[in-house]
């Protein structure tokens, strides 16, 4: 449930601090990190993370990829009042409480960008410009083109947030892995597993969840997968129909339109659902959610205003999109992966999961950064669409000892139904779901 004890006549915090997975210090340590407005101290905070914290009339807000969070500025006679929350609808239901949702639109509602410290002075008329400060600022070409020792780092890094992860939970909780036997969810099996080992844990807690409707291909995949490793007993096939996929109400969950994402969140979502009527008391899932940004592993040739000139030479474009000071910034939405992991954040969360995807926090991701990729792919489609799957697969292998299978690449999508199936679940134009999307709020 929502925090409302934060409560003052100009500013309201509905952000649930209990879906944070912070590693190195408490809740209130890190709220008083961010009251600093220090980004170099917000830093130092691990994990996945969305706080706010009000200072007198200045109210700081720093996330992380893995959390959401949206602000919305209300007008009362007393003066502004400043909704945070991890959602939309939170901020709505909120408006109508107080009898102010009449001054209510989902696209006046702000996104904090991850990776970067916002503030907002709440000080009256007209509304406040959100003031952003970086906290992240990755080292580009750090690493050198050495694949192994790429690898290696990599998936260490990984591994190190999956340590972290597993010390923060009781040690006989389950855990689940949302599995396609793709690179990303395959390197993040391998690699609980292999912790798991090491600690002296049992691996039993472990169990890889593959939805397949219609006889999708992520079945067999994923089958293959372990089955080539010996590890088939930890695999558990989910089969579904075509009505588990409602795209609308996956729009209702993620509260966003976007093709793409509608669609890998309604197997995403369809998955957890049936996850959560299976195993009712089941609480940890992980995922690999954030792989493709970090090794820029997208079919460029899909986007028209990508080249690969722009993949390669910007910064963290695939995770925070053009940047907060660009024109084509969502000031709704933010960009890229800050904008999309609402995908795997809200459908787990919808159904009382609580998610965790170790691709997309900041240690991981500064070693993605580090990598040479010019240098590695000459500015080549193919080569660098290669790469992933060198990398990773070096990467498990110098980590776990395991030789990890390395499929064909498909999106999460177009692996748990058969596209003659896909095509009879989702429109072809993205603005029926936009349409929807307005409808809701109409």
């Amino acid at each position: 449930m929502p925090n409302v004890t934060q409560i003052l006549h100009d500013f309201v915090n509905l952000v649930d601090p209990e879906q944070n997975q912070i590693f190195n210090m408490s809740q209130e340590e890190a709220e008083k990190i961010v009251a600093t407005g220090d980004p170099e101290m917000v830093r130092t905070i691990d994990g996945s993370f969305a706080i706010v914290t009000k200072v007198g009339h200045q109210v700081f807000m720093a996330r992380s990829i893995g959390r959401p969070m949206r602000y919305f500025m209300a007008k009362q006679e007393a003066g502004p009042l400043l909704i945070v929350a991890d959602r939309i609808d939170d901020i709505y239901e909120y408006l109508k409480k107080i009898n102010l949702h009449y001054q209510f639109r989902p696209d006046y509602t702000r996104m904090a960008p991850a990776h970067y410290v916002t503030r907002l002075d709440v000080i009256g008329c007209p509304d406040p410009n959100p003031n952003y400060k970086r906290y992240f600022t990755p080292e580009r070409n750090s690493l050198n083109s050495d694949l192994d020792a790429i690898g290696e780092a990599y998936v260490g890094a990984m591994a190190n947030e999956c340590a972290k992860w597993l010390d923060s939970m009781p040690k006989d909780e389950p855990i689940g892995v949302l599995f396609s036997g793709g690179i990303d969810s395959g390197s993040v099996f391998l690699v609980l597993y292999d912790l798991l080992l090491k600690r002296g844990e049992s691996p039993a807690r472990l169990k890889a969840f593959t939805l397949a409707v219609n006889g999708g291909p992520d079945g067999d995949q994923a089958h293959n997968f372990l089955d080539n490793l010996g590890l088939g007993i930890f695999h558990e096939l989910i089969e579904g129909k075509l009505t588990d996929l409602d795209y609308r109400e996956t729009i209702r969950v993620i509260e966003d339109y976007k093709q793409r994402d509608v669609e890998a969140a309604t197997m995403a979502l369809a998955l957890c659902k049936k996850i959560r009527s299976l195993y009712p008391g089941w609480k940890y899932l992980a995922d690999g959610d954030g792989g493709d940004e970090n090794l820029k592993s997208y079919p460029i040739e899909d986007n028209p205003e990508l080249t690969i000139r722009s993949v390669l030479n910007n910064s963290l474009l695939y995770h925070e999109g053009w940047g907060v000071d660009k024109i084509k910034h969502s000031l709704t939405y933010s960009g890229g992966q800050s904008r999309g992991h609402v995908r795997t954040y809200a459908t787990a969360e919808r159904h009382g999961f609580k998610g965790f995807s170790p691709y997309t926090l900041p240690n991981v991701i500064e070693v993605s950064e580090g990598i040479p990729f010019i240098q590695l792919t000459n500015w080549k489609h193919e080569e660098l669409y290669a790469l992933k799957g060198e990398v990773v697969k070096r990467g498990v292998k110098a980590v776990t000892g395991f030789d990890m299978p390395v499929f064909p690449k498909r999106r999460m999508q177009h692996g748990t139904v058969a596209m003659e199936d896909f095509k009879k679940v989702f429109p072809d134009d993205e603005m029926e779901y936009r349409r929807y999307f307005s409808s809701l709020y109409s």
